[in-house]
C-alpha cells in the first residue's frame, strides 16, 4: 500500500506539471484569444477614464451604474455576428439612458446613494461603453464603417435621441430640449453640467400650462466638434420640426453658461472656435451638413424666437434671467481684413459674424444649427433659442472629493429653476 501512495502521489505530481505546462501558452495567448484588444488606442475622451482615476470610478460605484458598463462589454463579446452586436449596442445604449432619467426623477431609488441630479454617472458609464467597443475584437470580420455605425448608434441612443416620442394627440404641446456632457475635464476630472442634469429631468415630463399640457422630451449633446460636423444637432431636432404629427411646437438649446445667471441669447452666430472634449480645435465658419435642407442664404446671425419676455416674467429663481443680445462681427466692407468689434445690440447690417451672445463655442453652435436646419425646413412660427444656464460653483478644495452637500444644493437650484423656464416657454406657446 506504502507503493502505491508513493506511485499516487507522483502521478498526481506529473498531471500537475503537465498542468502547468499546458496552461502557459493558453495564459500567453490569452491576450490575442480576448475580444478585447487593450493595445488599441482610446480618444483623449475615454483616455480620461484612467487619467481621472479614482474619480469616474468613484462616481460610478456611488450611482451603482458600473454594472451597466460591465453588462454591455460581456454581451458585446458574447456577439456572434454584427447583428447581434448591433443589438447588443441598440438594447444596452437605450437602455443607459432610460435608466439615468429614471435615477435622475427618483424612480430608481435602489440605484447607489448619489444624488439624484448628478449627471455624471451617464457620461462616465457611456465612455466606458464607447471604450469598450473600440477596443472590441470580435471573432468575425468588422470593417471600420460599420464599427462607426455602431458607435454613433450607441451615442444616439445612450443620449436620448432615438427615443424621442410626442404624442399625437390634439392639444397637446410638444416641446423638445437638449443638454450637454460636461467638459474641460482635462483640467477637472470632476465636472458636471446642469444643463445635461435639467435634461434628465426634464425628458418624458408632463407640464399643465393655461392653454393646455405640455410633454417635454430631452436629449444630451456631446462636447465634441466631429460630431456637430456630422450633424448630430440635425438629427436630434430636424425630425420633429417637419411637418406631421410628432411635429414640436417650440425647442430650445441648454448649456452651462456664466456665473450666477441665466441667459437667454439674442443671437446665434455662423462661426465657431474652441477645444473640444477630444481636443480637436476649429476657428472657421460653422459647415452645413448634406442630410438636411438649409437656407437659401446661410445667415450670419440667426435671432431668438423663444418666448424671452414671458421666460423672465415668470419670477422664477434664485438666479436673474435676463435676453442677451451682445454680439461680436466683423464690418463690412473689409470684414477679416479688420480687428472685430463687439457690441449689446445685436448685429450690424452686412456684417460677419465671430460670436453670437453664447460665444463661438458649442453652446452657440447648439443654437445656430437647431434654428438652421428649423429654417431650411420652413417651421418659421416654431419658437427656437438658447438658455445659458449658471455655472456650477463649489468644486470641492480637496481634489480627492467628487461632491458636497454646497455643490449639491447649487447644482440643484440651478436645474429647478432651469424646469421652471422650460415650463415657462411651454406655458407662453399657444395651440
Amino acid at each position: 500500500m506504502k507503493n502505491v501512495k508513493i506511485t499516487s502521489l507522483a502521478l498526481a505530481g506529473f498531471l500537475a506539471l503537465i498542468g502547468m505546462v499546458a496552461a502557459s501558452p493558453s495564459q500567453a495567448s490569452a491576450k490575442s484569444n480576448s475580444c478585447y484588444d487593450t493595445d488599441t488606442p482610446l480618444t483623449p475622451e475615454e483616455q480620461r477614464i484612467e487619467d481621472g482615476s479614482p474619480i469616474p470610478q468613484q462616481i460610478m460605484e456611488d450611482a451603482d451604474f458600473t454594472k451597466f458598463a460591465q453588462r454591455f462589454k460581456k454581451k458585446l463579446c458574447q456577439a456572434k455576428n454584427s447583428k447581434q452586436a448591433e443589438k447588443a449596442v441598440q438594447k444596452h445604449g437605450t437602455h443607459l439612458w432610460k435608466i439615468a432619467v429614471k435615477r435622475a426623477q427618483g424612480k430608481r431609488s435602489d440605484l447607489g446613494t448619489l444624488d439624484s441630479y448628478d449627471d455624471r454617472p451617464l457620461y462616465w458609464t457611456r465612455l466606458h461603453m464607447t471604450k469598450t467597443l473600440r477596443q472590441w475584437s470580435p471573432g468575425f470580420e468588422l470593417s471600420e464603417k460599420k464599427r462607426d455605425e455602431l458607435m454613433k448608434e450607441l451615442e444616439y441612443t445612450s443620449r436620448g435621441i432615438t427615443t424621442i416620442h410626442f404624442p399625437k394627440a390634439r392639444g397637446v404641446k410638444r416641446i423638445l430640449v437638449s443638454g450637454f456632457d460636461p467638459y474641460r475635464l482635462e483640467q477637472e476630472y470632476r465636472r458636471t453640467n446642469p444643463s445635461g442634469a435639467a435634461a434628465l429631468q426634464l425628458d418624458g415630463k408632463k407640464v399643465m400650462t393655461d392653454s393646455g399640457p405640455a410633454i417635454i422630451q430631452a436629449a444630451n449633446f456631446p462636447v465634441r466638434w466631429d460630431d456637430f460636423d456630422e450633424g448630430i444637432v440635425e438629427d436630434t431636432f430636424g425630425p420633429y420640426l417637419k411637418e406631421g404629427k410628432q411635429q414640436i411646437d417650440l425647442m430650445m438649446t441648454i448649456s452651462q453658461g456664466g456665473p450666477k445667471v441665466m441667459s437667454i441669447e439674442g443671437y446665434a452666430g455662423r462661426w465657431h472656435t474652441g477645444v473640444g472634449n477630444n481636443l480637436e480645435d476649429r476657428s472657421e465658419e460653422i459647415p452645413t451638413v448634406s442630410d438636411w435642407p438649409m437656407p437659401d442664404k446661410l445667415p450670419e446671425f440667426i435671432e431668438t424666437t423663444l418666448p424671452a419676455e414671458a421666460m423672465i416674467e415668470a419670477g422664477t429663481g434664485p438666479w436673474p434671467v435676463k435676453r442677451n443680445d451682445e454680439v461680436c462681427e466683423w464690418l463690412a466692407p473689409e470684414y477679416q481684413d479688420q480687428p472685430y468689434v463687439c457690441n449689446d445690440n445685436g448685429p450690424t447690417a452686412l456684417s460677419k459674424a465671430r460670436a453670437g451672445g453664447g460665444g463661438s463655442y458649442m453652446s452657440n453652435e447648439s443654437q445656430y444649427r437647431s434654428n438652421r436646419v428649423r429654417l431650411g425646413l420652413g417651421a418659421y412660427d416654431i419658437p427656437g433659442g438658447h438658455l445659458h444656464v449658471a455655472a456650477q460653483e463649489y468644486y470641492p478644495e480637496d481634489k480627492s472629493v467628487y461632491i458636497t452637500d454646497q455643490f449639491k444644493q447649487f447644482r440643484k437650484d440651478t436645474v429647478d429653476q432651469t424646469i421652471e423656464l422650460v415650463k415657462a416657454a411651454a406655458g407662453a406657446v399657444k395651440k
